[in-house]
Protein backbone atom coordinates (compact mmCIF):
# COMPACT_ATOMS: atom_id res chain seq x y z
CA UNK A 1 0.00 0.00 0.00
CA UNK A 2 2.84 2.76 0.95
CA UNK A 3 4.31 1.59 -2.72
CA UNK A 4 1.34 2.50 -3.88
CA UNK A 5 0.34 5.31 -2.92
CA UNK A 6 4.05 6.78 -2.88
CA UNK A 7 3.72 6.32 -6.91
CA UNK A 8 0.24 8.20 -6.93
CA UNK A 9 1.23 10.54 -4.85
CA UNK A 10 5.11 11.14 -3.96
CA UNK A 11 4.88 14.80 -2.92
CA UNK A 12 2.23 13.94 -0.30
CA UNK A 13 4.19 11.28 0.98
CA UNK A 14 7.22 12.88 1.69
CA UNK A 15 5.74 15.56 3.32
CA UNK A 16 2.90 13.76 5.91
CA UNK A 17 3.97 15.42 9.27
CA UNK A 18 3.53 19.01 7.55
CA UNK A 19 0.74 17.70 6.07
CA UNK A 20 -1.08 16.11 8.95
CA UNK A 21 0.17 19.59 10.79
CA UNK A 22 -1.82 21.29 7.90
CA UNK A 23 -5.01 19.48 8.52
CA UNK A 24 -4.62 19.53 12.50
CA UNK A 25 -4.46 23.62 11.98
CA UNK A 26 -7.52 23.57 9.48
CA UNK A 27 -9.42 21.65 12.30
CA UNK A 28 -8.52 23.61 14.71
CA UNK A 29 -9.35 27.03 13.19
CA UNK A 30 -13.08 25.73 11.81
CA UNK A 31 -14.09 24.58 15.90
CA UNK A 32 -12.31 28.17 17.20
CA UNK A 33 -13.69 30.14 14.69
CA UNK A 34 -16.89 28.06 14.55
CA UNK A 35 -17.53 28.04 18.41
CA UNK A 36 -17.05 32.00 19.02
CA UNK A 37 -19.05 32.76 15.34
CA UNK A 38 -21.80 30.34 17.03
CA UNK A 39 -21.99 32.62 20.11
CA UNK A 40 -21.64 35.96 18.67
CA UNK A 41 -23.69 35.45 15.74
CA UNK A 42 -27.21 34.02 17.42
CA UNK A 43 -26.18 37.05 20.00
CA UNK A 44 -26.13 39.07 17.60
CA UNK A 45 -29.06 37.56 15.40
CA UNK A 46 -31.18 37.50 18.15
CA UNK A 47 -30.81 41.09 18.78
CA UNK A 48 -31.35 41.94 15.87
CA UNK A 49 -34.93 39.96 15.27
CA UNK A 50 -36.09 41.09 18.81
CA UNK A 51 -35.78 45.06 18.14
CA UNK A 52 -37.05 45.16 15.36
CA UNK A 53 -40.57 46.80 14.54
CA UNK A 54 -43.46 45.98 16.26
CA UNK A 55 -41.57 42.94 17.84
CA UNK A 56 -40.92 42.13 21.94
CA UNK A 57 -37.74 44.57 23.17
CA UNK A 58 -38.29 47.20 19.84
CA UNK A 59 -35.40 49.21 19.55
CA UNK A 60 -34.85 51.24 15.98
CA UNK A 61 -31.79 52.71 17.10
CA UNK A 62 -30.31 49.46 18.34
CA UNK A 63 -31.14 47.40 15.29
CA UNK A 64 -30.20 50.12 12.50
CA UNK A 65 -26.54 50.78 14.62
CA UNK A 66 -26.54 46.65 14.54
CA UNK A 67 -27.93 46.33 11.25
CA UNK A 68 -25.32 48.58 9.43
CA UNK A 69 -21.94 47.48 11.64
CA UNK A 70 -23.03 43.89 10.07
CA UNK A 71 -23.95 44.85 6.74
CA UNK A 72 -20.67 46.89 6.57
CA UNK A 73 -18.20 43.73 7.57
CA UNK A 74 -20.21 41.90 5.07
CA UNK A 75 -20.04 43.92 2.10
CA UNK A 76 -16.16 43.55 3.23
CA UNK A 77 -14.51 41.11 0.54
CA UNK A 78 -12.42 38.62 2.69
CA UNK A 79 -9.10 38.81 1.61
CA UNK A 80 -9.21 42.70 1.67
CA UNK A 81 -11.03 42.16 5.14
CA UNK A 82 -7.81 40.68 6.44
CA UNK A 83 -5.76 43.11 5.34
CA UNK A 84 -7.66 45.71 6.62
CA UNK A 85 -7.82 44.67 10.05
CA UNK A 86 -4.10 43.33 10.03
CA UNK A 87 -2.83 46.30 12.78
CA UNK A 88 -5.84 45.08 15.18
CA UNK A 89 -4.64 40.97 15.19
CA UNK A 90 -1.11 42.03 15.96
CA UNK A 91 -2.47 44.18 18.99
CA UNK A 92 -4.64 41.29 20.23
CA UNK A 93 -2.39 37.97 19.27
CA UNK A 94 0.95 39.87 18.34
CA UNK A 95 0.91 38.23 14.92
CA UNK A 96 -0.80 38.54 11.54
CA UNK A 97 0.07 35.01 10.11
CA UNK A 98 -0.56 31.49 11.35
CA UNK A 99 -3.37 29.77 12.94
CA UNK A 100 -3.00 32.42 15.75
CA UNK A 101 -3.16 35.34 12.85
CA UNK A 102 -5.75 33.98 11.07
CA UNK A 103 -8.45 33.48 14.02
CA UNK A 104 -9.31 37.36 14.28
CA UNK A 105 -10.04 38.35 10.85
CA UNK A 106 -11.71 34.28 10.39
CA UNK A 107 -14.03 35.66 13.31
CA UNK A 108 -14.85 38.83 12.25
CA UNK A 109 -15.31 37.76 8.76
CA UNK A 110 -18.00 34.87 10.06
CA UNK A 111 -19.91 36.35 12.90
CA UNK A 112 -21.91 39.15 10.64
CA UNK A 113 -22.75 36.44 7.86
CA UNK A 114 -24.07 34.05 10.04
CA UNK A 115 -25.99 36.74 12.35
CA UNK A 116 -27.77 37.70 9.32
CA UNK A 117 -28.27 33.48 8.58
CA UNK A 118 -30.06 33.44 13.01
CA UNK A 119 -31.71 36.53 11.78
CA UNK A 120 -33.39 35.00 9.15
CA UNK A 121 -34.06 31.78 10.80
CA UNK A 122 -35.74 33.60 13.35
CA UNK A 123 -38.20 35.39 11.25
CA UNK A 124 -39.76 31.90 10.07
CA UNK A 125 -41.23 31.65 13.11
CA UNK A 126 -45.31 32.09 13.65
CA UNK A 127 -45.90 35.70 15.09
CA UNK A 128 -49.05 33.48 16.95
CA UNK A 129 -46.76 31.92 18.95
CA UNK A 130 -44.60 34.73 19.89
CA UNK A 131 -48.23 36.14 20.63
CA UNK A 132 -49.51 33.32 22.53
CA UNK A 133 -46.46 33.82 25.08
CA UNK A 134 -47.19 37.38 25.64
CA UNK A 135 -50.14 36.59 26.71
CA UNK A 136 -49.18 34.35 29.42
CA UNK A 137 -47.28 36.62 30.67
CA UNK A 138 -43.93 35.29 29.78
CA UNK A 139 -40.90 38.07 30.00
CA UNK A 140 -38.93 39.04 26.51
CA UNK A 141 -35.93 36.35 27.89
CA UNK A 142 -38.18 33.61 28.25
CA UNK A 143 -39.70 33.91 24.88
CA UNK A 144 -36.32 34.35 23.06
CA UNK A 145 -35.18 30.57 24.77
CA UNK A 146 -39.04 29.18 24.48
CA UNK A 147 -40.08 30.42 21.11
CA UNK A 148 -37.28 31.80 19.11
CA UNK A 149 -34.75 29.87 19.50
CA UNK A 150 -36.15 26.15 20.14
CA UNK A 151 -39.47 26.51 17.57
CA UNK A 152 -36.37 27.80 15.11
CA UNK A 153 -33.66 24.80 15.64
CA UNK A 154 -34.69 23.31 12.00
CA UNK A 155 -33.81 27.01 10.52
CA UNK A 156 -30.41 27.58 13.33
CA UNK A 157 -29.30 24.11 11.81
CA UNK A 158 -29.43 25.25 8.31
CA UNK A 159 -27.84 28.73 8.91
CA UNK A 160 -25.07 26.55 10.86
CA UNK A 161 -24.37 24.35 8.11
CA UNK A 162 -24.37 27.25 5.28
CA UNK A 163 -21.86 29.22 7.76
CA UNK A 164 -19.57 25.77 8.28
CA UNK A 165 -19.30 25.17 4.58
CA UNK A 166 -18.59 29.37 3.99
CA UNK A 167 -16.00 28.99 6.85
CA UNK A 168 -13.89 26.43 5.08
CA UNK A 169 -13.60 28.53 1.80
CA UNK A 170 -12.36 31.44 4.36
CA UNK A 171 -9.94 29.07 5.99
CA UNK A 172 -8.48 27.69 2.78
CA UNK A 173 -8.81 31.64 1.66
CA UNK A 174 -6.60 32.93 4.51
CA UNK A 175 -3.70 30.15 3.56
CA UNK A 176 -3.13 31.90 0.94
CA UNK A 177 -1.29 34.70 2.75
CA UNK A 178 0.14 32.54 5.54
CA UNK A 179 -2.42 31.75 7.67
CA UNK A 180 -1.61 28.12 7.73
CA UNK A 181 -3.91 24.84 7.39
CA UNK A 182 -5.02 22.92 4.18
CA UNK A 183 -5.11 26.38 2.10
CA UNK A 184 -1.80 27.33 3.12
CA UNK A 185 -0.40 23.68 2.48
CA UNK A 186 -1.57 23.58 -1.46
CA UNK A 187 -0.40 27.05 -2.25
CA UNK A 188 2.93 26.52 -1.21
CA UNK A 189 3.38 23.19 -2.60
CA UNK A 190 1.01 22.62 -4.71
CA UNK A 191 0.63 25.49 -6.97
CA UNK A 192 4.02 27.55 -6.29
CA UNK A 193 6.16 23.92 -6.73
CA UNK A 194 3.64 23.08 -9.47
CA UNK A 195 3.13 19.62 -6.94
CA UNK A 196 -0.32 18.83 -8.85
CA UNK A 197 -0.96 15.45 -6.55
CA UNK A 198 -0.70 18.02 -3.60
CA UNK A 199 -3.43 20.07 -5.22
CA UNK A 200 -5.34 17.31 -5.55
CA UNK A 201 -4.68 15.56 -2.46
CA UNK A 202 -5.78 18.93 -0.85
CA UNK A 203 -9.03 19.52 -2.99
CA UNK A 204 -10.58 15.86 -2.58
CA UNK A 205 -9.71 16.54 1.32
CA UNK A 206 -11.83 20.07 1.77
CA UNK A 207 -14.78 18.13 -0.41
CA UNK A 208 -14.80 15.13 1.57
CA UNK A 209 -15.16 17.57 4.81
CA UNK A 210 -17.64 19.80 3.44
CA UNK A 211 -19.62 17.20 2.33
CA UNK A 212 -19.84 15.53 5.94
CA UNK A 213 -20.69 18.79 7.35
CA UNK A 214 -23.43 18.96 4.47
CA UNK A 215 -24.59 15.47 5.26
CA UNK A 216 -24.62 15.59 9.18
CA UNK A 217 -26.88 19.17 8.58
CA UNK A 218 -29.12 17.49 6.52
CA UNK A 219 -29.85 14.35 9.10
CA UNK A 220 -29.97 16.87 12.12
CA UNK A 221 -32.35 19.46 9.97
CA UNK A 222 -34.69 15.84 9.56
CA UNK A 223 -34.38 15.31 12.78
CA UNK A 224 -35.51 18.09 13.98
CA UNK A 225 -38.51 19.25 11.77
CA UNK A 226 -41.80 19.21 13.20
Amino acid sequence: MSELLNKIIPNIMSKLPEFFKAIQEFFIMLGVVGVISAFFGILFGVILTVTRKDDILENKTINFVLGKIIDLFRSIPFIILVFLIGPVTRLIVGTAIGVKGALIPLIVGTTPFFARQVESALAEIDRGLIEASQSMGNSPLEIIFRVYLKESVPGLIRATTITLISLIGFITMVGAIGGGGIGDFAIRWGYNNLQFDVTVVCVIILLVITSLIQGIGNYLIRKTTH
